[in-house]
C-alpha cells in the first residue's frame, strides 16, 4: 500500500470513528431525553397543578386528544429542559480533544450557564404571562363574551409566549461563543446595536398583545440583555488580545 493510500485510508477511519461518537454522544443524549420524559409523565398531574394553580378560571377539555396532549406536552416539556445540559456536555466531550487545556476549562463553563440562563427565561416568561399579559387580555372581554379556556389552547399561547424567553436569554453565551471564534467582536455588537434593538421589539411585540405598555415591559429587559451580551463580548475579547500578545512575545 503507498503512503497516499494509507493516508487516505487513515482519514477515512478517523471521519467514520468521529461519526461513530457523535452518534453515541446523540444516543446518550436521547436516552436522557427518553428518562426526563417518563419523570415528567409520571408527575404530570403536579406539574399541570403548579401551573393552574394561580388561575381564577378552569380550564376545559373538549376532546379526549387534548387529555393525551397535555400529558405529552408537560412530559415533552421536562425532557427538554432536562435534557439541555446533558445535550451540552455531550457536545463539550465530542470537540473536547480538539481544544488546549484552557480552552477545555473556559468552555466546561457554558454548559450550567446554559441551563441557567434557559430557565431564568423561562421563569421570567411566565411570570410576564400571568401577571401582565394574561390580566391584559381577559380585561379587554368587559362582559361581552362567556369564557371557556381549554387546555389544548391555553397551553399552546403560554409556550408560545414563554419558550421564545428561554431562548433569547441565551444572547450572552452565543455572544460569547461567536467572539471567542472570531465571528463578531464588541465594536460590531455596538455599531449593529440600532438594529438589534428593531429586532429585540420586534419579537417582544409578537410574544405580547398589542399594548404598547407591555410591549415596553418587554422590550426593556431584551435591551439590557443585549448590553449585558455586549460586556460579556468584551470580556472574551480581552483575553483573546491577551492570549494573542502573549504568543507574539514569546516569538
Amino acid at each position: 500500500m503507498s503512503e497516499e493510500e494509507q493516508n487516505l485510508l487513515e482519514k477515512e477511519m478517523n471521519v467514520t470513528g468521529h461519526l461513530s461518537e457523535l452518534r453515541n454522544r446523540l444516543i446518550v443524549t436521547a436516552i436522557f431525553f427518553v428518562i426526563f420524559f417518563i419523570v415528567g409523565f409520571i408527575y404530570v398531574k403536579d406539574i399541570y397543578g403548579f401551573f393552574v394553580n394561580d388561575l381564577d378560571f378552569t380550564l376545559n377539555v373538549i376532546s379526549p386528544g387534548e387529555i393525551i396532549w397535555i400529558y405529552f406536552s408537560m412530559a415533552g416539556l421536562v425532557a427538554l429542559v432536562g435534557t439541555i445540559p446533558i445535550l451540552c456536555l455531550q457536545i463539550w466531550l465530542f470537540i473536547k480533544p480538539g481544544l488546549t487545556p484552557n480552552e477545555q476549562k473556559a468552555s466546561l463553563a457554558y454548559i450550567p450557564a446554559i441551563f441557567i440562563l434557559f430557565i431564568i427565561g423561562l421563569t421570567f416568561g411566565y411570570i410576564l404571562f400571568i401577571k401582565l399579559i394574561l390580566p391584559f387580555l381577559l380585561s379587554l372581554n368587559e362582559g361581552m363574551f362567556n369564557e371557556l379556556f381549554t387546555v389544548d389552547k391555553y397551553f399552546k399561547f403560554m409556550l408560545h409566549v414563554t419558550i421564545p424567553f428561554a431562548i433569547l436569554f441565551e444572547i450572552p453565551i452565543i455572544a460569547m461563543f461567536l467572539t471567542s471564534l472570531g465571528i463578531i467582536t464588541p465594536d460590531y455588537m455596538r455599531k449593529v446595536r440600532k438594529y438589534a434593538y428593531f429586532i429585540l421589539v420586534i419579537i417582544g411585540t409578537i410574544v405580547t398583545p398589542p399594548d404598547f405598555v407591555l410591549q415596553t415591559i418587554v422590550a426593556v429587559p431584551l435591551i439590557i440583555l443585549y448590553e449585558i451580551s455586549i460586556y460579556c463580548s468584551r470580556a472574551v475579547y480581552k483575553k483573546k488580545l491577551k492570549k494573542h500578545q502573549e504568543f507574539m512575545n514569546e516569538e
